[in-house]
């Protein structure tokens, strides 16, 4: 497995990541731009949390955490340097690293090993299969990583992506319009876009959701996003922000209250409940079967193998890229740092 290997590429780095605590106490922090991969929801609140905490102080880093546009668009961010980190579904990082040459991304944590990607309709448009959605309207943000991974789900369910029609919508009016009967169906992230629906009064039982695992799409999730050459020479900081990550995770299990209490001081209008309600449906992703048992490091070779080889074959990409040349478990602190509760 990938996970059994702690120890840094550079001998040096190794003695730096051995003390996890080395930055407490020291005056001087490293100033870093964390970009999520979306809103300022119940999924986003963890990370919140750690810096409320002072979990990624405690490891020297300054961090300043802005909101995200989309899986699409934080990928972009990282590798043009305009945020040292990002959080995004790994698939788009995945297809920009086999498209762009030259990109230098990495994931060092994957953070979601279950995918929540999903088309969503209401029952009242009749569609119960993918199938169905040919000749319908579907609405997302181009930046939406279910859209820029539809080839996938197509490919996988037999839908002619011909006959979808897609609306190009900004991330605020994708649920509204679904309401309204403006569109068919949307796609997104189930968290995301189930509890939008929500929050339009819309009855749980009017939704459906699509989901493309369900389709047997093999996909990975949310990742911890950084380009390698910032890595290489800044190894204890990126070890620093996956462990600050993973007790942010840890937390927000233990504490849920607190963590939607954080993510109230960045949007007082969030409703409490229903984002806390997000964020715990959020963790039915994160806390695999794997993820239990063994850490968020507990990740094999083949799995993100078979990630990019579902993302190569839908888009028809010739280009190799292997396992290890994105998903580099090399800066993970000890399997101990990794753990979440019960």
């Amino acid at each position: 497995m990938l996970a059994t290997r702690r120890g840094l590429m550079l001998g040096t780095a190794g003695t730096l990541l051995a003390m996890p605590h080395l930055a407490r106490g020291q005056a001087a922090l490293t100033p870093v731009k964390f970009c999520l991969d979306w809103a300022f929801q119940g999924p986003q609140a963890p990370f919140l949390l750690a810096a409320e905490r002072g979990f990624f102080r405690e490891e020297g880093i300054a961090i300043t955490i802005d909101r995200g546009f989309g899986s699409g668009d934080t990928p972009v961010k990282v590798s043009t340097g305009a945020y040292e980190f990002g959080i995004a579904d790994l698939s788009p990082a995945i297809r920009l690293r086999l498209t762009t040459q030259g990109s230098d991304i990495i994931a060092p944590m994957v953070i979601q090993q279950g995918s929540p990607l999903a088309v969503m309709t209401l029952k009242k448009s009749g569609i119960t299969t993918l199938k169905q959605l040919e000749g319908r309207k579907v609405a997302a943000p181009e930046t939406d990583s279910a859209r820029q991974l539809f080839p996938a789900l197509a490919k996988a369910a037999g839908i002619d992506s011909s006959k979808i029609n897609w609306l190009t919508v900004t991330p605020q009016l994708r649920e509204p319009m679904l309401v309204r009967g403006e569109t068919d169906a949307i796609t997104g992230f189930e968290v995301s876009g189930v509890f939008s629906l929500r929050s339009l009064r819309v009855p749980e039982g009017d939704i459906v959701s699509l989901r493309y695992s369900d389709a047997g799409v093999a996909l990975l999730s949310t990742a911890l996003l950084v380009k390698r050459p910032y890595a290489e020479a800044n190894p204890k900081l990126v070890t620093g922000m996956i462990r600050a990550i993973a007790r942010g995770h840890a937390a927000a299990w233990k504490d849920p209250d607190a963590a939607i209490a954080t993510l109230a001081q960045r949007d007082p209008t969030a409703p409490k409940e229903l984002e806390k309600a997000r964020m715990m449906a959020n963790f039915g992703f994160i806390r695999t079967p794997e993820v239990l048992s063994g850490g968020f490091g507990n990740l094999t070779e083949a799995r993100v193998q078979a990630a990019i080889e579902t993302i190569r074959s839908a888009f028809g990409i010739d280009a190799p890229l292997k396992a290890g040349e994105i998903y580099t478990p090399a800066y993970l602190p000890p399997a101990s740092d990794l753990t979440l509760p019960a």
